[in-house]
C-alpha cells in the first residue's frame, strides 16, 4: 500500500480562487490568522480543522494540500 505525505499547502490559491484572504478565512472560521498562517507554510492541519476549512471554501480535504507518496 502507497502511503502519501503532503507535500506543500494549497491554501493560498484556494484563498483566492474563492475570492477570499485570510483575513476573512479568520472571520469565518475562528481559526486564528497566526494558525492559518502556519498552514500556508506547511504545517499540516489536524483533520477537524480541515474540515472547517475545506467547508468554507468549497473543496475536498485532500486539496488543501499537494501530496507525493513516501517513495517520491
Amino acid at each position: 500500500m502507497t502511503n502519501y505525505k503532503a507535500r506543500k499547502s494549497n491554501l493560498k490559491d484556494l484563498l483566492s480562487k474563492n475570492g477570499m484572504d485570510l483575513d476573512g478565512l479568520e472571520k469565518n472560521t475562528n481559526i486564528p490568522r497566526s494558525q492559518l498562517d502556519d498552514y500556508i507554510s506547511k504545517k499540516v492541519m489536524n483533520l477537524n480543522t480541515a474540515m472547517t476549512i475545506s467547508k468554507e471554501l468549497n473543496c475536498q480535504i485532500e486539496d488543501l494540500y499537494v501530496w507525493a507518496s513516501e517513495e517520491e
